[in-house]
């Protein structure tokens, strides 16, 4: 097995530049929308000239491709660690898991609402490929959340006969319609909490075990 090459500084520094023009669209985008941002308000936010941008992707629309794919990624983020699917071998650890997830999720939307909306609200009004893109993005969320509740069955407090796929999807509603929640009503926290607290009994009684004890 070859040892990987160096990266060159010339290289290094080009792919950092990528990733702040990125970082610099998914700011500009966040505040002002697609339809309201230029090549240019994107440019002058990172001080480099237009010709800069044009060497990195082809227009607006492609940079915006580009911000919707680091969303999904900064968001899979959050799903490693004590929160990947095969970690909780009980219901009380299924709990605790999603009050985890759960919360990190309402900590990156506190931080970006924005963004939350350009994703949720605003990218399918692009055109149908970009429609289609979110559309495939909400398809990973559901593999990924079959995963978790794979785990459940495979360790004994999921029901055995629970449909995997189909209850992913419900999960993946579930999520859909407490970020349309927050939303709608970003200032309140303790309805958010009441609506994450809720989804999370119906998971739990919904999918648990008939006896497998209850977690508190």
């Amino acid at each position: 097995m070859t040892d990987s090459v160096p990266m060159s500084r010339a290289e290094s520094n080009k792919q950092r530049l990528r990733a702040d023009i990125i970082e610099a669209a998914f700011e500009t985008f966040s505040e002002q929308g697609y339809h309201q941002t230029g090549i240019a308000d994107i440019a002058r936010r990172l001080g480099v000239g237009h010709g800069t941008f044009y060497r990195y992707f082809q227009n607006k629309r492609d940079i915006f491709e580009h911000v919707v794919q680091d969303v999904a990624i900064k968001l899979s983020q959050l799903l490693v660690d004590d929160n990947a699917p095969a970690v909780a071998t009980s219901l009380a650890d299924y709990r605790a898991q999603c009050q985890r997830i759960a919360q990190r999720f309402m900590d990156f939307g506190c931080a970006n609402p924005r963004a939350l909306r350009l994703i949720m609200l605003e990218a399918t009004s692009i055109d149908a490929a970009m429609t289609d893109q979110v559309f495939k993005m909400f398809g990973v969320t559901g593999k990924v959340t079959a995963a978790y509740l794979q785990n459940g069955v495979a360790q004994g407090f999921f029901r055995r006969d629970l449909d995997v796929n189909a209850s992913a999807q419900v999960v993946v509603g579930m999520i859909q319609g407490g970020v349309m929640r927050y939303l709608s009503a970003p200032h309140d926290e303790a309805g958010l909490q009441r609506y994450v607290d809720a989804a999370i009994d119906m998971l739990i009684m919904g999918m648990g075990q008939a006896d497998a004890p209850c977690p508190p």
